[in-house]
Parts: structure tokens; C-alpha cells; sequence
């Protein structure tokens, strides 16, 4: 028995390395981004009806290769292929391809571009990215009540105070609340919506550039300081797990081991 697992375990191993090769992992990027191409050709009707059975034929093939990939993993590390999330979500993309597409479930059909999805597993920078985005998920619901507040607030202020004359813009709490959204996006709201609320009532402009400065200027410039000081964080946390230094930190211990070099000198010669 004991010949018998370390002969398992070393097949393991050895089927194991050869997917994690960069090669073969490269392989599997290009199959990715090929297969989202294909997926691609097939939203055109003309290209459907002339090679529709060739880009069946390689959809399928390439959704086989996927599954002797996700197969062959689950083989090699068993349940512990399942406590990786980003296996978890390979294997969800991959086995969405795999339940038949009946008229009740149509809609899998579509979902079969989730599949360009599994570059963010692969391409390790998009993946330092996506983690980032995720590790910043607490900062950014802090901001998202905070944005939350101020829409509240400021919805119920112009429901008040400009409902009646602008009942399309601001009759009630959801168009108001869409109303100013539209204004924090900048999309045409001075011709389309201040400049019209001004002309009955001409302070209104005030309301408009404070909600513009916080919505807009300052919380929109929270959401992305969050993002960013959150990757920062996520990528320093990984380089620190890994053993990787930072320019400044290899410059910080050179510095420091000089330091120590001139102590020793000094010491000698005294």
C-alpha cells in the first residue's frame, strides 16, 4: 500500500507540474481568448450560417479541453482543489458550458462568454487586480453609505422643494434619486435639468454646485482612494508572503548593513 501511494502521489505531482507549466498555461490563455472570439463570430448571423458547424465544433473542443483541465486538477488535489476560490470559480464558468441549453435554461447559452472570464485566474497582474477590488470591499461600502446619506438627503430636499413645478424630475423619492444621479454623472445636467429647475427658482444653482462638489468631486475621489490604497495594501501583503522586497526596503537593509559594516570598522580601529 505504501508503494502504491508514493507511486499516486508522485503521478500527482508529475500531472500537476505539467499543467502549472507556462506553456501549457499559456496554451490555456490562448484557448481563453480564441474561444471568446469565436463566441464573438457567432453574435453575427451571416458568419453563423457559412461556419457555424466549425465554430461548433471548436467551442466544443475547446470546452473539453477546459474540463480535462478542471478534471484532471480535481484528480491531482482532490477536495483541497475546492478551497481555492479561484478554482471554485474556473469550475463554475466551465461547468456552466457544461448543462444542456434547453429552452427553460436558453439563457446558458449566453452565459458561455463568462468562460474570457477565467483570464483573470490566469494572467496573474488581473488577478492582483481583482483581489485588490475585493480587499477594498469594506472601504468602499463605507463610502457607498456614505454616498447613500447624501442621496437621501438631498432627494428629499428637491422632492420638497422643486416636486411640484418638476414632477418628471423630482415627483417623488426614485425620480429624484435618478435625477441626481444623472447630475453626479455630469450627463447634461446644467441644459437639461439646473438651467430649467433656475428659471423658477434662481438660487437653486447652489444646491446643484454643493451637491456636484461632495457627490461628484469628493466621493467619486474616495471610492477610487480606497481602490487604490487597497491594492497597494493587497499587493504589499502578497510580496511580503512571497519574500519579495520593494526598491526602497532593499535600499533601507543595504543601508542599514553599511551602517553596521562602518560601526565594526570604527570599532576596529579604536
Amino acid at each position: 500500500m505504501s508503494g502504491q501511494s508514493v507511486i499516486a502521489n508522485t503521478w500527482k505531482t508529475k500531472v500537476e507540474h505539467f499543467i502549472m507549466q507556462h506553456s501549457v498555461q499559456n496554451f490555456i490563455v490562448f484557448l481563453i481568448v480564441l474561444n471568446a472570439a469565436l463566441l464573438g463570430l457567432e453574435t453575427n448571423p451571416q458568419i453563423t450560417q457559412t461556419y457555424g458547424a466549425i465554430l461548433t465544433w471548436f467551442d466544443h473542443v475547446i470546452l473539453g479541453i477546459f474540463t480535462l483541465e478542471i478534471v484532471l486538477l480535481i484528480g491531482v488535489r482532490g477536495w483541497a482543489f475546492f478551497k481555492d476560490p479561484w478554482c471554485i470559480f474556473d469550475f463554475i464558468v466551465v461547468g456552466i458550458a457544461l448543462v444542456p441549453a434547453t429552452e427553460a435554461l436558453s439563457v446558458l447559452r449566453s452565459l458561455r462568454v463568462l468562460r474570457v472570464l477565467r483570464l483573470i485566474n490566469k494572467v496573474e497582474s488581473m488577478r492582483k487586480v481583482v483581489g485588490g477590488l475585493l480587499h477594498s470591499l469594506p472601504g468602499l461600502g463605507s463610502v457607498f453609505s456614505l454616498i447613500l446619506i447624501i442621496f437621501y438627503v438631498s432627494g428629499v430636499i428637491t422632492t420638497n422643494e422643486f416636486g411640484r413645478e418638476f414632477p418628471e424630475f423630482f415627483g417623488d423619492l426614485g425620480n429624484s434619486f435618478f435625477t441626481l444621479f444623472q447630475v453626479m454623472t455630469l450627463e447634461s445636467w446644467s441644459d437639461s435639468i439646473a438651467r430649467p429647475v433656475m428659471e423658477k427658482f434662481p438660487y437653486a444653482w447652489t444646491f446643484f454646485v454643493l451637491f456636484i462638489l461632495i457627490a461628484t468631486f469628493i466621493i467619486v475621489n474616495l471610492f477610487i482612494a480606497v481602490i487604490v490604497d487597497s491594492l497597494n495594501a493587497h499587493t504589499k501583503e502578497e510580496d511580503d508572503a512571497n519574500g519579495i522586497k520593494s526598491p526602497a526596503e532593499i535600499e533601507i537593509i543595504a543601508l542599514k548593513k553599511e551602517i553596521i559594516e562602518l560601526k565594526e570598522l570604527i570599532h576596529a580601529k579604536l
